[in-house]
């Protein structure tokens, strides 16, 4: 393991990995906010919630056993 250290400088390998993990999440974020049912700023939190919700029938049946 120490070889590949002698290979790689740390100090440029951490920054190239903190740059990309956080232009990975930057990138899952945009997506996200790009579709209706997971955008937080515009979309509305109860309004799909409530859509599933209604398909449900009134009262499950519990099972006993």
């Amino acid at each position: 393991m120490w070889r590949i250290w002698m290979v790689f400088d740390p100090r440029k390998t951490l920054v190239v990995q903190g740059v990309f993990l956080f232009s990975l999440a930057a990138m899952i974020h945009f997506v996200l906010l790009s579709t209706d049912r997971y955008n937080w700023f515009e979309g509305n939190p109860t309004g799909a919630a409530a859509m599933e919700a209604s398909e449900l029938p009134a009262e499950t049946p519990r099972i006993l056993g």
